[in-house]
Protein backbone atom coordinates (compact mmCIF):
# COMPACT_ATOMS: atom_id res chain seq x y z
CA UNK A 1 0.00 0.00 0.00
CA UNK A 2 1.21 3.67 -1.50
CA UNK A 3 1.47 5.82 2.09
CA UNK A 4 2.03 9.06 2.58
CA UNK A 5 2.46 12.38 4.94
CA UNK A 6 0.05 14.86 3.82
CA UNK A 7 -1.49 16.74 6.49
CA UNK A 8 -3.18 20.01 6.85
CA UNK A 9 -1.51 21.88 9.83
CA UNK A 10 -3.74 22.83 12.91
CA UNK A 11 -1.89 25.74 13.75
CA UNK A 12 0.74 28.42 12.17
CA UNK A 13 4.20 26.36 11.51
CA UNK A 14 3.26 23.13 12.63
CA UNK A 15 2.75 20.30 10.55
CA UNK A 16 1.33 16.96 11.73
CA UNK A 17 2.35 13.90 9.81
CA UNK A 18 -0.23 11.37 9.03
CA UNK A 19 -0.10 8.16 7.09
CA UNK A 20 -2.66 7.65 4.18
CA UNK A 21 -2.76 8.10 0.56
CA UNK A 22 -2.38 11.49 -0.77
CA UNK A 23 -5.23 11.17 -3.36
CA UNK A 24 -7.69 8.89 -4.41
CA UNK A 25 -5.94 6.25 -6.96
CA UNK A 26 -9.05 4.51 -7.99
CA UNK A 27 -9.31 4.83 -12.02
CA UNK A 28 -6.18 5.59 -14.33
CA UNK A 29 -6.42 9.16 -14.38
CA UNK A 30 -6.49 11.91 -11.25
CA UNK A 31 -9.96 13.18 -13.24
CA UNK A 32 -12.38 10.42 -12.75
CA UNK A 33 -15.67 12.72 -12.69
CA UNK A 34 -18.20 13.18 -15.54
CA UNK A 35 -17.37 14.90 -18.56
CA UNK A 36 -19.21 18.17 -19.25
CA UNK A 37 -19.33 17.35 -22.78
CA UNK A 38 -18.59 13.52 -22.96
CA UNK A 39 -19.05 13.56 -27.25
CA UNK A 40 -16.02 15.43 -27.58
CA UNK A 41 -13.00 13.58 -28.40
CA UNK A 42 -9.25 15.30 -28.01
CA UNK A 43 -6.86 15.75 -30.89
CA UNK A 44 -3.98 13.81 -29.72
CA UNK A 45 -3.14 11.33 -26.79
CA UNK A 46 -2.97 12.51 -23.02
CA UNK A 47 -4.67 15.93 -24.28
CA UNK A 48 -7.24 15.62 -21.17
CA UNK A 49 -7.04 13.00 -18.49
CA UNK A 50 -3.36 11.99 -18.39
CA UNK A 51 -2.65 8.79 -16.60
CA UNK A 52 -1.48 8.74 -12.85
CA UNK A 53 2.33 8.71 -11.97
CA UNK A 54 4.09 5.71 -11.20
CA UNK A 55 3.88 6.64 -7.28
CA UNK A 56 1.78 8.84 -5.27
CA UNK A 57 4.07 12.29 -3.65
CA UNK A 58 4.29 12.08 -0.45
CA UNK A 59 3.99 15.70 1.01
CA UNK A 60 3.30 17.32 4.54
CA UNK A 61 1.63 20.78 4.64
CA UNK A 62 1.69 23.49 7.41
CA UNK A 63 0.07 26.89 7.67
CA UNK A 64 3.10 29.71 7.75
CA UNK A 65 0.39 32.42 8.22
CA UNK A 66 -3.46 32.60 8.61
CA UNK A 67 -6.53 34.96 9.12
CA UNK A 68 -5.22 37.69 6.07
CA UNK A 69 -7.00 39.68 3.91
CA UNK A 70 -8.27 38.02 0.74
CA UNK A 71 -5.33 37.84 -1.01
CA UNK A 72 -4.45 36.72 -4.92
CA UNK A 73 -1.10 35.97 -5.36
CA UNK A 74 2.64 36.06 -3.43
CA UNK A 75 6.38 36.65 -4.59
CA UNK A 76 9.33 36.68 -1.95
CA UNK A 77 11.33 38.61 -1.80
CA UNK A 78 15.20 38.38 -1.47
CA UNK A 79 15.54 38.12 2.51
CA UNK A 80 12.77 35.47 2.79
CA UNK A 81 9.65 37.62 3.56
CA UNK A 82 6.46 37.33 1.47
CA UNK A 83 5.05 40.58 -0.57
CA UNK A 84 1.23 39.55 -0.93
CA UNK A 85 -1.35 41.22 -2.88
CA UNK A 86 -4.90 41.64 -0.99
CA UNK A 87 -7.81 41.58 -3.72
CA UNK A 88 -9.60 44.91 -2.01
CA UNK A 89 -6.38 46.87 -2.77
CA UNK A 90 -3.58 46.50 0.17
CA UNK A 91 -0.51 45.17 -0.57
CA UNK A 92 0.89 44.06 2.81
CA UNK A 93 4.58 42.40 3.47
CA UNK A 94 4.08 38.86 5.62
CA UNK A 95 7.40 38.81 7.86
CA UNK A 96 9.15 35.35 8.81
CA UNK A 97 6.51 34.30 11.58
CA UNK A 98 3.66 34.81 9.65
CA UNK A 99 2.17 38.04 10.69
CA UNK A 100 1.25 40.44 8.41
CA UNK A 101 2.11 44.07 8.24
CA UNK A 102 0.78 47.27 7.92
CA UNK A 103 -0.63 48.31 3.97
CA UNK A 104 1.93 49.50 2.23
CA UNK A 105 0.87 53.14 0.73
CA UNK A 106 0.99 54.22 -2.88
CA UNK A 107 -1.03 51.44 -3.78
CA UNK A 108 -2.91 52.44 -7.39
CA UNK A 109 -7.37 52.78 -6.92
CA UNK A 110 -8.45 49.54 -8.22
CA UNK A 111 -11.79 48.72 -8.73
CA UNK A 112 -12.80 45.86 -6.13
CA UNK A 113 -16.22 44.10 -7.25
CA UNK A 114 -16.49 41.06 -8.86
CA UNK A 115 -13.17 39.57 -10.10
CA UNK A 116 -11.94 42.99 -10.23
CA UNK A 117 -9.01 43.79 -7.28
CA UNK A 118 -5.46 44.06 -7.24
CA UNK A 119 -4.55 41.28 -8.83
CA UNK A 120 -1.07 40.25 -9.33
CA UNK A 121 2.67 41.35 -8.31
CA UNK A 122 6.32 40.63 -10.10
CA UNK A 123 9.62 41.90 -8.41
CA UNK A 124 12.05 43.33 -11.68
CA UNK A 125 14.80 41.05 -12.20
CA UNK A 126 16.76 43.84 -11.11
CA UNK A 127 14.91 44.42 -7.86
CA UNK A 128 17.99 43.72 -5.72
CA UNK A 129 19.64 46.79 -7.25
CA UNK A 130 16.66 48.93 -7.81
CA UNK A 131 13.66 47.66 -5.53
CA UNK A 132 11.31 48.04 -8.66
CA UNK A 133 7.84 45.97 -8.55
CA UNK A 134 4.85 44.95 -11.06
CA UNK A 135 1.22 45.33 -10.30
CA UNK A 136 -1.63 44.08 -12.62
CA UNK A 137 -5.28 45.31 -11.22
CA UNK A 138 -8.61 46.13 -12.42
CA UNK A 139 -8.08 50.17 -12.87
CA UNK A 140 -11.39 52.18 -12.34
CA UNK A 141 -11.91 54.59 -15.66
CA UNK A 142 -13.96 56.75 -17.51
CA UNK A 143 -17.07 54.21 -19.35
CA UNK A 144 -15.69 51.52 -17.09
CA UNK A 145 -12.76 49.79 -16.00
CA UNK A 146 -10.05 47.43 -17.55
CA UNK A 147 -6.75 45.38 -16.75
CA UNK A 148 -3.69 48.22 -15.82
CA UNK A 149 0.24 47.28 -14.82
CA UNK A 150 1.76 49.81 -12.47
CA UNK A 151 5.26 50.25 -11.91
CA UNK A 152 7.20 51.34 -8.62
CA UNK A 153 9.51 51.53 -6.46
CA UNK A 154 9.19 49.45 -3.03
CA UNK A 155 10.79 52.14 -0.64
CA UNK A 156 14.11 50.57 1.99
CA UNK A 157 11.31 50.53 4.74
CA UNK A 158 9.03 48.88 3.25
CA UNK A 159 5.88 50.76 4.03
CA UNK A 160 5.63 52.86 1.03
CA UNK A 161 5.56 52.78 -3.13
CA UNK A 162 7.19 55.16 -4.70
CA UNK A 163 7.24 56.59 -8.21
CA UNK A 164 4.49 54.64 -8.87
CA UNK A 165 3.09 55.35 -13.07
CA UNK A 166 1.15 52.90 -14.93
CA UNK A 167 2.26 51.64 -18.10
CA UNK A 168 -0.07 49.74 -19.82
CA UNK A 169 -3.74 49.41 -20.11
CA UNK A 170 -5.87 46.62 -21.51
CA UNK A 171 -7.79 48.47 -24.23
CA UNK A 172 -10.88 49.56 -24.65
CA UNK A 173 -12.26 49.88 -21.30
CA UNK A 174 -15.84 47.85 -20.64
CA UNK A 175 -18.06 48.13 -17.84
CA UNK A 176 -17.91 44.81 -16.67
CA UNK A 177 -17.11 42.82 -13.60
CA UNK A 178 -15.19 39.65 -14.49
CA UNK A 179 -12.53 37.90 -16.38
CA UNK A 180 -9.65 40.88 -15.79
CA UNK A 181 -6.87 37.61 -15.77
CA UNK A 182 -4.38 38.74 -14.53
CA UNK A 183 -0.23 37.34 -14.33
CA UNK A 184 2.42 38.78 -14.62
CA UNK A 185 6.20 37.10 -16.13
CA UNK A 186 9.35 38.41 -17.46
CA UNK A 187 11.07 36.49 -20.05
CA UNK A 188 14.60 36.03 -20.55
CA UNK A 189 15.16 38.86 -22.54
CA UNK A 190 13.74 40.90 -19.78
CA UNK A 191 10.32 41.88 -21.51
CA UNK A 192 7.29 41.62 -19.38
CA UNK A 193 4.40 39.27 -20.26
CA UNK A 194 0.59 40.43 -19.09
CA UNK A 195 -2.28 38.01 -19.45
CA UNK A 196 -5.66 39.15 -19.64
CA UNK A 197 -9.46 37.96 -19.91
CA UNK A 198 -12.08 38.67 -22.60
CA UNK A 199 -14.40 40.19 -19.90
CA UNK A 200 -16.74 37.11 -20.34
CA UNK A 201 -20.07 39.16 -21.43
CA UNK A 202 -21.23 38.71 -24.85
CA UNK A 203 -20.68 40.45 -27.32
CA UNK A 204 -17.46 41.70 -25.78
CA UNK A 205 -16.00 38.19 -25.10
CA UNK A 206 -16.09 37.85 -29.24
CA UNK A 207 -13.28 40.08 -29.04
CA UNK A 208 -10.93 38.05 -28.04
CA UNK A 209 -10.40 37.74 -32.07
CA UNK A 210 -9.89 41.15 -32.80
CA UNK A 211 -6.53 41.78 -32.98
CA UNK A 212 -7.27 45.75 -32.78
CA UNK A 213 -8.46 45.28 -28.96
CA UNK A 214 -7.31 44.14 -25.89
CA UNK A 215 -9.56 41.60 -24.84
CA UNK A 216 -8.45 37.71 -24.00
CA UNK A 217 -4.78 38.34 -25.10
CA UNK A 218 -1.18 37.83 -23.85
CA UNK A 219 0.60 41.00 -24.39
CA UNK A 220 4.61 41.45 -24.41
CA UNK A 221 6.00 44.62 -23.53
CA UNK A 222 9.31 46.76 -22.48
CA UNK A 223 8.92 46.87 -18.80
CA UNK A 224 10.47 50.41 -18.63
CA UNK A 225 8.18 51.82 -20.55
CA UNK A 226 4.88 49.84 -21.45
CA UNK A 227 5.35 49.79 -24.86
CA UNK A 228 5.33 46.91 -27.11
CA UNK A 229 8.69 44.83 -26.86
CA UNK A 230 11.10 44.30 -29.78
CA UNK A 231 9.92 42.01 -32.18
CA UNK A 232 6.30 41.26 -31.40
CA UNK A 233 4.40 39.80 -33.82
CA UNK A 234 1.77 42.51 -34.72
CA UNK A 235 3.91 45.75 -34.69
CA UNK A 236 3.82 48.00 -37.73
CA UNK A 237 0.54 45.36 -38.84
CA UNK A 238 -2.67 47.75 -39.53
CA UNK A 239 -5.08 48.21 -36.52
CA UNK A 240 -3.04 45.38 -34.40
CA UNK A 241 -2.36 46.57 -30.88
CA UNK A 242 1.44 46.55 -31.10
CA UNK A 243 1.80 44.79 -27.87
CA UNK A 244 0.03 41.63 -28.62
CA UNK A 245 2.02 38.41 -28.46
CA UNK A 246 -0.82 35.94 -28.97
CA UNK A 247 -4.67 36.15 -29.19
CA UNK A 248 -7.90 34.10 -28.66
CA UNK A 249 -7.79 33.35 -25.07
CA UNK A 250 -10.48 33.26 -22.45
CA UNK A 251 -9.36 34.29 -18.83
CA UNK A 252 -5.73 33.67 -17.77
CA UNK A 253 -4.92 33.49 -14.09
CA UNK A 254 -2.04 31.32 -14.11
CA UNK A 255 1.09 31.75 -16.59
CA UNK A 256 4.71 31.01 -15.62
CA UNK A 257 7.74 30.61 -17.61
CA UNK A 258 9.81 27.00 -17.94
CA UNK A 259 13.70 26.08 -17.66
CA UNK A 260 13.90 26.80 -21.31
CA UNK A 261 12.60 30.33 -21.41
CA UNK A 262 8.63 29.68 -22.69
CA UNK A 263 5.73 31.13 -21.41
CA UNK A 264 3.31 28.75 -20.46
CA UNK A 265 -0.21 29.58 -19.42
CA UNK A 266 -3.58 28.46 -17.89
CA UNK A 267 -6.84 30.07 -18.68
CA UNK A 268 -10.46 29.10 -17.37
CA UNK A 269 -13.20 27.53 -19.77
CA UNK A 270 -16.54 27.43 -18.94
CA UNK A 271 -18.24 24.18 -17.96
CA UNK A 272 -15.30 21.98 -18.96
CA UNK A 273 -12.43 23.30 -21.42
CA UNK A 274 -9.65 24.74 -18.43
CA UNK A 275 -6.50 24.84 -21.32
CA UNK A 276 -2.88 25.17 -20.79
CA UNK A 277 -1.40 26.22 -23.29
CA UNK A 278 2.68 27.72 -25.00
CA UNK A 279 1.56 30.68 -26.08
CA UNK A 280 3.65 31.64 -29.19
CA UNK A 281 4.19 34.49 -31.01
CA UNK A 282 1.52 35.45 -33.48
CA UNK A 283 -0.89 32.46 -32.88
CA UNK A 284 -4.44 32.44 -32.20
CA UNK A 285 -5.87 30.00 -29.49
CA UNK A 286 -9.00 29.79 -30.49
CA UNK A 287 -11.90 31.47 -27.82
CA UNK A 288 -14.83 31.91 -28.58
CA UNK A 289 -14.82 30.33 -32.13
CA UNK A 290 -12.95 26.74 -30.83
CA UNK A 291 -13.13 25.18 -27.00
CA UNK A 292 -13.42 21.96 -25.09
CA UNK A 293 -16.41 22.23 -22.74
CA UNK A 294 -19.81 23.79 -22.97
CA UNK A 295 -21.51 26.63 -21.91
CA UNK A 296 -22.66 27.52 -18.01
CA UNK A 297 -26.22 27.22 -19.82
CA UNK A 298 -25.35 23.26 -20.78
CA UNK A 299 -25.55 24.78 -24.96
CA UNK A 300 -22.34 24.58 -26.89
CA UNK A 301 -20.16 27.46 -26.91
CA UNK A 302 -20.84 29.01 -30.45
CA UNK A 303 -21.54 26.30 -33.31
CA UNK A 304 -19.86 23.89 -30.52
CA UNK A 305 -16.39 22.72 -32.68
CA UNK A 306 -12.76 22.03 -30.85
CA UNK A 307 -10.82 22.69 -33.72
CA UNK A 308 -10.16 24.98 -36.82
CA UNK A 309 -7.45 25.56 -39.02
CA UNK A 310 -5.47 28.26 -37.80
CA UNK A 311 -6.62 27.93 -34.12
CA UNK A 312 -3.97 26.44 -31.92
CA UNK A 313 -4.88 23.24 -29.89
CA UNK A 314 -3.87 23.49 -25.83
CA UNK A 315 -1.43 20.93 -24.87
CA UNK A 316 -4.18 19.56 -22.24
CA UNK A 317 -7.18 20.32 -21.12
CA UNK A 318 -9.56 19.85 -18.06
CA UNK A 319 -13.65 18.69 -18.15
CA UNK A 320 -14.97 19.46 -15.47
CA UNK A 321 -13.11 22.42 -14.65
CA UNK A 322 -9.94 22.71 -11.99
CA UNK A 323 -10.51 26.65 -12.32
CA UNK A 324 -6.94 27.35 -12.51
CA UNK A 325 -5.29 30.01 -10.92
CA UNK A 326 -1.47 30.47 -9.81
CA UNK A 327 1.28 28.22 -11.90
CA UNK A 328 5.33 27.73 -11.07
CA UNK A 329 7.62 25.17 -13.04
CA UNK A 330 9.40 22.69 -10.27
CA UNK A 331 12.80 23.70 -9.63
CA UNK A 332 14.56 22.49 -6.74
CA UNK A 333 15.43 19.50 -4.29
CA UNK A 334 12.72 18.97 -2.08
CA UNK A 335 10.20 17.09 -4.45
CA UNK A 336 12.63 15.60 -6.76
CA UNK A 337 10.14 13.12 -8.46
CA UNK A 338 8.29 16.85 -9.79
CA UNK A 339 11.40 18.29 -10.50
CA UNK A 340 10.36 20.50 -14.22
CA UNK A 341 7.00 19.79 -13.64
CA UNK A 342 4.02 22.26 -14.07
CA UNK A 343 2.40 23.16 -10.45
CA UNK A 344 -1.05 24.52 -10.75
CA UNK A 345 -3.61 26.18 -8.26
CA UNK A 346 -7.08 24.37 -8.17
CA UNK A 347 -9.68 26.78 -7.23
CA UNK A 348 -12.31 24.60 -7.83
CA UNK A 349 -10.43 21.18 -7.31
CA UNK A 350 -9.01 22.69 -4.54
CA UNK A 351 -5.60 21.49 -4.23
CA UNK A 352 -2.07 21.47 -6.51
CA UNK A 353 -2.67 20.29 -10.17
CA UNK A 354 1.18 18.42 -10.24
CA UNK A 355 1.95 18.08 -14.56
CA UNK A 356 4.96 16.38 -15.70
CA UNK A 357 5.97 17.29 -19.62
CA UNK A 358 7.63 14.81 -21.79
CA UNK A 359 10.72 15.72 -24.34
CA UNK A 360 7.82 17.15 -26.63
CA UNK A 361 6.11 19.47 -24.25
CA UNK A 362 3.21 16.91 -23.96
CA UNK A 363 1.28 16.05 -20.56
CA UNK A 364 3.13 12.48 -19.73
CA UNK A 365 1.31 12.42 -15.92
CA UNK A 366 -1.37 14.41 -14.25
CA UNK A 367 -0.98 14.24 -10.15
CA UNK A 368 -3.21 15.99 -7.59
CA UNK A 369 -2.42 17.05 -4.14
CA UNK A 370 -6.09 17.56 -2.26
CA UNK A 371 -5.43 20.48 0.41
CA UNK A 372 -8.70 20.98 1.06
CA UNK A 373 -9.11 25.11 0.15
CA UNK A 374 -9.43 26.87 -2.89
CA UNK A 375 -6.17 28.09 -4.23
CA UNK A 376 -5.25 31.16 -5.88
CA UNK A 377 -1.77 31.32 -6.28
CA UNK A 378 1.60 29.35 -6.12
CA UNK A 379 5.23 29.86 -5.55
CA UNK A 380 8.34 28.49 -5.22
CA UNK A 381 11.45 28.89 -2.32
CA UNK A 382 14.89 29.08 -3.13
CA UNK A 383 14.99 25.43 -0.70
CA UNK A 384 12.82 24.20 -3.02
CA UNK A 385 9.52 24.48 -0.69
CA UNK A 386 5.97 25.15 -2.41
CA UNK A 387 3.75 27.54 -1.11
CA UNK A 388 0.34 27.80 -1.65
CA UNK A 389 -2.62 31.23 -1.52
CA UNK A 390 -5.72 29.63 -0.13
CA UNK A 391 -8.81 31.95 -0.36
CA UNK A 392 -12.60 31.67 0.87
CA UNK A 393 -14.94 33.57 -1.27
CA UNK A 394 -15.55 36.68 0.49
CA UNK A 395 -13.33 35.52 3.40
CA UNK A 396 -9.70 35.29 4.54
CA UNK A 397 -6.42 33.82 3.42
CA UNK A 398 -3.96 30.99 4.49
CA UNK A 399 -0.14 30.11 3.09
CA UNK A 400 0.66 27.17 3.18
CA UNK A 401 3.94 25.38 2.93
CA UNK A 402 4.25 22.28 1.19
CA UNK A 403 7.09 20.10 2.00
CA UNK A 404 8.16 16.41 0.88
CA UNK A 405 6.76 13.95 3.50
CA UNK A 406 8.71 11.14 3.57
CA UNK A 407 11.94 12.75 5.10
CA UNK A 408 13.32 11.10 8.34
Amino acid sequence: MRRSNLALATSSLLALAVAGPAFAQSGTSAETGQANAPDQTPAFQNQTRAPLPAEATPVSVETVAKDLPHLWSLEFLPDGRMLVTAKQGALHIIEKDGTAGPAITGVPKVVARGQGGLLDVALSPGFAENRTIFLSFSEPREGGNGTSVARARLNEAGDALEDVSVIFRQMPSYDGNKHFGSRLAFDPAGNLFVTVGERSDRPIRDRAQDLAAGMGKVFRIDPETGKAAKDNPFAGKGSAQPEIWSYGHRNLQSAAIDAEGRLWTVEHGAKGGDELNRPEAGLNYGWPVITYGEDYSGKPIGQGITAKDGMEQPVYYWDPVIGPSGMAFYRGEEFPQWQGAALIGGLVSKGLIILKLDANGHVASEERVPLEARIRDVKLRPDGAVYAVTESRGGSSTILRLTRGDKA
